[in-house]
């Protein structure tokens, strides 16, 4: 099943809960929470408080996706304030398998992300432990940024290692996913397509989310 994570960076903020309400219209599956530290990444974006704030707007899972070093030291902080599933950094983390087993401990839904430059078999010994894995197809920091072709091959290669060995993580991936490029992205493999500036950067954002999940499934139903 092909679901459409909208991500607020992109969002209005001063009209946050209006334009998560639209997506969410549009069909969105999920809700998509870029967290940076300014540290792990080059910039700065929002903590658990804003995180409680979306919970009360939306029933759907709100996706955190932490691009900050340390995380394990915010990981029930984000739990406590609404989040279903949070996502880590390979290469943030000293102690990945103990860092994915604190997420589940906090009844969250665990994921792994890897950035451009870092291979799929970084995360040979973590696959039985996510429920998902996230494949940034653009470096992480900025939203707008332009979808980096080359990461396709690692949605590919994720999918066949789940077939060989018999796992049931899921596939997402984030970074320059929009009309242009939402058919390669399903057709290599991502079920859960986050997207931000395709959905909240111009127009409505329920008639983006619309025709983008459109564009998906159409792709899915060819892929078959």
């Amino acid at each position: 099943m092909i679901e459409l994570a909208p991500s607020i960076l992109s969002a209005d903020f001063a009209r946050l809960g209006e334009q998560v309400r639209a997506a969410c219209e549009g069909g969105a599956n999920v809700i998509h929470v870029d967290i940076m530290d300014g540290h792990f990444v080059p910039n700065l974006t929002i903590g658990p408080p804003v995180v409680k704030s979306l919970r009360k707007v939306t029933d759907l899972p709100l996706d955190c996706h932490l691009m900050i070093e340390n995380p394990d030291e915010f990981i029930p902080a984000f739990a406590e304030a609404g989040a279903d599933w949070i996502s880590v950094h390979q290469e943030a983390c000293r102690h990945l398998n103990r860092t994915l087993h604190l997420i589940k401990s906090q009844d969250c839904m665990a994921g792994v992300v890897i950035n451009p430059a870092t291979p799929v078999e970084a995360l040979a010994e973590v696959l039985d432990v996510v429920e998902y894995v996230l494949v940034m197809s653009v470096n992480p920091g900025f939203g707008g940024q332009k979808f980096i072709p080359s990461t396709l091959h690692k949605m590919r290669q994720l999918a066949e290692i789940r077939s060989q060995r018999g796992l049931t993580y899921r596939i997402e991936v984030d970074g320059g996913v929009g009309l242009d490029t939402v058919g390669d992205v399903v057709r290599a493999g991502a079920e859960i397509l986050v997207a931000g500036n395709a959905v909240f950067g111009h127009g409505d954002p329920k008639k983006n989310t619309v025709e983008l999940l459109r564009a998906a499934t159409e792709a899915a139903a060819l892929k078959v």
